[in-house]
């Protein structure tokens, strides 16, 4: 198999090996970014909201399971008496409760008291509550939960004196208590409500989310949605109001959008020229070569003629179509070291003339845009005053800010004293459209090169009569963006 064989053989190797990308490794969308932020997000917060919810509840349901002890405690010491012969006398047993008096019920009152006294409610008959120790008076304390033969308990010990007829005082010791189950019952049922309602809660939470996130993606998709009528030609740019968030982005879509339309436009014109230019050089070598009547020297003369005059064309034509224009991230490229390099070469070639440049360029004075185009640019400026002028040439170089732009503009100033352009032809110097053959005499293509260049940068060129040196000036003003 020979070479010419085997490159379409390995070509397509290369090509059917490539794998299609996995629609699994397709980025998620700023919507499901957000969902799913927000999701993890909300969860978290609810369930710090539900816990701290959870613990006041149980916080709270203590401190009343507290009151509520000590306030049967009280109202059994309060029914409590004692004779006068010192002997206890037990409280009436349903006082503060009925639950008191149910066996089982979870609800414990006992008391215990000098001379062996001990009395326990119906509901804490044959239950161990061995546990309890008597207090001194005044003494009170709350315990809980704590592991009895009859589960978790809760309880509520107060200790008081009571006084007899003679003067003498007996102690007493009353203990109500209540099991666990019951608390935990009652911050079950709270719990159960809080979970359901914060779901409930959460559920409204996201569903409102994803319709302000769905609200809030609206002008994304605007900006999609005529970026679809751009590409299908239905408008020439993206012409909608937008949030001021995406202004900055949509204007610079604007400005990609314009420069590859000048772009394409600026090269349509190209080899339109090109091809107009070409026509008449072409034409005289044909007639020439197929002249019989011319002699050979006469026909190699005027063939190597057309043949160098379209040379300069097809190098004009390529200058122009290979200015960048302006672009919306163009590096910064200083100006004064570049200036600098060209006018030691112009000194060099124009050295007869002895011819002095002189420079006014601010600190820090940069061109945003290609480095070729500002060579251009001030390389056929420069040119043309060192070929006109007379002994000195002035390039003055300045920063124009402007306020909310973030790049200034830019003032490109030569002047020469040389003899000038007359008024009624600077228009025609710098008519766009002319071709190579027509350039005025004295400022061949290089002017037209930088005025292409000056109208791809949106910029603005002007030629007027220098005061100073009372020749000609030419002024570049590049506009802030």
């Amino acid at each position: 198999m020979d070479a010419d064989t085997a490159l379409p053989s390995r070509a397509l190797t290369a090509t059917t090996s490539k794998e299609p990308a996995s629609p699994l490794s397709r980025p998620l969308s700023l919507a499901a970014r957000a969902a799913i932020a927000t999701g993890f997000v909300l969860a978290g917060f609810l369930g710090l909201v539900g816990l701290t919810l959870s613990q006041a509840n149980k916080q709270r349901a203590l401190s009343a399971l507290h009151d509520r002890l000590q306030n049967f405690a009280i109202a059994y010491i309060t029914h409590t008496d004692v004779n006068r012969y010192g002997k206890l006398l037990p409280p009436i047993d349903t006082l503060p409760d009925p639950n008191f008096s149910g066996p089982g019920s979870g609800l414990y009152a006992v008391a215990i008291g000098d001379r062996g006294f001990r009395w326990e409610s119906s509901s804490a008959i044959g239950r161990d509550f061995s546990f309890l120790k008597p207090l001194e008076p005044g003494q009170s304390q709350f315990v809980g939960p704590i592991d009895t033969r009859m589960g978790r308990l809760y309880y509520y010990s107060y200790g008081v004196a009571l006084d007899t007829e003679d003067g003498k005082s007996v102690r007493l010791t009353m203990t109500v208590a209540q099991s666990e189950d019951q608390l935990e019952g009652e911050n079950a049922v709270f719990r159960h409500t809080l979970v359901i309602w914060l779901s409930i809660l959460g559920v409204m939470l996201i569903v409102l989310q994803l319709l302000l996130l769905r609200w809030s993606l609206t002008p994304l998709r605007k900006v999609a949605s005529d970026m679809s009528r751009v590409e299908r030609g239905d408008s020439e740019q993206l012409d909608s109001q937008y949030p001021m968030e995406l202004t900055g982005l949509t204007e610079r879509i604007n400005v990609f959008i314009n420069n590859e339309r000048e772009q394409r436009t600026r090269y349509r014109h190209t080899l339109a020229d090109l091809a107009h230019s070409l026509k008449t050089p072409l034409a005289v070598i044909r007639s020439q070569l197929e002249s019989p009547a011319a002699d050979e020297p006469t026909r190699r003369s005027s063939v190597l003629d057309q043949v160098r005059r379209m040379n300069e064309l097809v190098a004009y034509q390529l200058s122009r179509a290979a200015t960048s224009g302006r672009q919306t991230f163009a590096s910064a490229v200083p100006i004064a070291g570049h200036a600098e390099d060209l006018v030691q070469s112009l000194e060099k070639v124009y050295a007869s003339k002895n011819v002095l440049c002189e420079f006014d360029i601010a600190d820090g004075a940069v061109f945003y845009g290609e480095q070729g185009d500002l060579l251009e640019l001030l390389g056929n400026l420069l040119e043309n005053a060192f070929k006109w002028a007379g002994h000195r040439v002035l390039l003055v170089v300045k920063m124009q800010p402007q306020a909310g732009r973030q790049r200034p503009g830019l003032l490109l100033v030569v002047e020469d004293d040389g003899p000038g352009i007359a008024d009624d032809k600077i228009e025609k110097v710098l008519q766009r459209g002319v071709r190579g053959d027509e350039r005025v005499q004295g400022h061949g293509i290089g002017l037209s090169i930088v005025q292409d260049i000056v109208h791809a940068y949106q910029g603005e060129l002007t030629v007027d009569r220098s005061t100073e040196f009372g020749g000609a000036r030419f002024s570049v003003k590049l506009a802030a963006s």
